[in-house]
């Protein structure tokens, strides 16, 4: 398209949305971070790490201590083997967002999760509105990241809306979330190929396991989005092209799903449990005895005002 002048506002009914075309397959993928143009009756949150996440135990030390005054106070790094530090977070040398490393244990972890501590105020006190704020299954939330590994060698990534940090799918009995794992240690998910993105999505206890067709590769940027419709029905995206779900319900292996053409319905998840408030995760687990990183660029919700 030539470049265009326009006099007078510029009307939309469906928004506005950055496109790019990759001109080998002529797939296009929807760039726009967010709504744009910004929609009134939502409620935006953005995070691109001007500030590094840091381990709890620093988030809290007083303001004076040097170290608590450099890091984030809107997300936090977790690792449930207790072996993190916030030193094992940094801004990497060759790419935006931050790097996070785990210890170099198996079954390490480096989680990057919103500051959930509060403040002990008589209301919810939370420290954050990322945590502060609920995002609901009724409240038709978006979210979306743009994460990298720098090496695909043993581990599990997981990025999305869960109820807990955990990598494994059965724990949660509510969640929607992507996940890649090289094998099946540690995390236990019984998938079935360890090549492919996969969009796991759980209702009330009963698991989804969507197989992209999409082979994760080291150093390379995904953007992935999850929108939460107002039937409480998700549909799934990975840099900006939109793919179907799964309505085969399953635990182990998981059914292949493919890109939506253009002009087709896309499939989406039923509706979700009514009322479930989500927290978002970004993940990573060394299946061995090596250090294993994840780069995230940013996190982003919205949601409506009011449900």
């Amino acid at each position: 398209m030539a470049n265009t002048s326009f006099v007078g506002p510029i009307r939309s009914k469906n928004g506005v949305e950055l496109y790019s075309v990759t001109s080998s397959t002529g797939v296009e993928h929807n760039r726009t971070v967010g709504d744009w143009p910004r929609d009134a009756r939502r409620w935006y949150l953005e995070e691109w790490f001007e500030k590094r996440p840091g381990i709890n135990a620093n988030l809290d030390q007083a303001s004076t201590v040097e170290v608590q005054r450099t890091l984030n106070q809107n997300f936090e790094i977790l690792d449930g083997a207790g072996n993190m530090t916030s030193a094992l977070v940094t801004f990497p040398a060759d790419a935006a967002g931050v790097l996070a490393t785990t210890a170099g244990a198996d079954q390490d972890q480096a989680i990057i999760a919103p500051h959930l501590d509060n403040d002990g105020t008589a209301d919810t006190g939370a420290i954050t509105a990322w945590s502060g704020v609920q995002w609901g299954t009724e409240n038709q939330v978006h979210w979306e990241t743009s994460i990298r590994m720098p090496a695909i060698d043993n581990q599990w990534v997981w990025a999305g809306l869960k109820l807990t940090n955990v990598a494994e799918l059965a724990t949660d009995a509510d969640q929607a979330f992507f996940q890649f794992g090289t094998d099946a240690d540690n995390a236990g998910q019984a998938f079935t190929d360890f090549t492919k993105w996969h969009f796991v999505h759980s209702i009330g206890g009963t698991d989804y396991i969507s197989v992209l067709p999409i082979t994760v590769a080291a150093n390379t940027n995904y953007h992935l989005k999850i929108k939460i419709d107002s039937d409480r029905k998700a549909t799934i995206y990975v840099n900006g092209v939109q793919y179907n779900v799964t309505s085969t319900s399953g635990s182990t292996g998981g059914t292949a799903v493919t890109a939506v053409q253009p002009g087709v319905q896309a499939s989406k998840t039923a509706a979700l449990t009514d009322n479930v408030d989500f927290i978002p995760y970004n993940g990573i687990e060394a299946n061995a005895g090596a250090a294993e990183a994840l780069n995230t660029h940013f996190i982003a919700m919205s949601r409506m005002h009011y449900e």
